[in-house]
């Protein structure tokens, strides 16, 4: 298996920009704590957002990254339990050949992803895995490099 260490997709000729665009479950984590994502371990602090996304995925994002990323849609009230849409941006992904691990920052939850998953790199140091189902179900490439 492949063990990927802080790689940096902005100099990898392979990578592609996405964009995301789903609307997820959200909940807020009264107590630090952990949950099995797809890709792996996700642990998660007091306060932090727990994320269902519309393929039944779960994973959890730092409340500072989800609130300045995601937006309440119908009658969801800001910092509140309900539906968000996250906001779309351009990231950088890469379609991997075979299975590999990558942490998800620097001494962080190390995730594991399949042949044909996707590696993703959300700022530099911030990484994470989307099944290949998922990623098309929900990101579209914008830009080839």
């Amino acid at each position: 298996m492949l063990e990927l260490k802080n790689p940096d997709l902005a100099a990898d000729a392979a990578a592609v920009r996405v964009v995301k665009h789903e609307v997820v479950s959200v909940e807020f984590a009264a107590a630090p704590g952990r949950l099995q994502s797809a890709v792996g371990l996700n642990r998660y602090a007091a306060g932090d957002a727990l994320l269902t996304g519309s393929t039944g995925d779960r994973w959890c994002v730092s409340r500072q990254r989800f609130d300045a990323r995601y937006r309440p849609v119908d009658a969801t009230a800001e910092g509140r339990a309900g539906s968000y849409r996250n906001i779309p941006s351009a990231l950088l992904a890469k379609e991997m050949p075979e299975a590999f691990t990558v942490a998800r920052s620097a001494g962080g939850d190390v995730l594991c992803g399949a042949a044909g998953d996707w590696l993703m790199q959300y700022a530099p140091g911030d990484h994470g895995i989307v099944a290949a189902a998922r990623f098309a179900s929900v990101y579209r490439v914008i830009d080839r490099g």
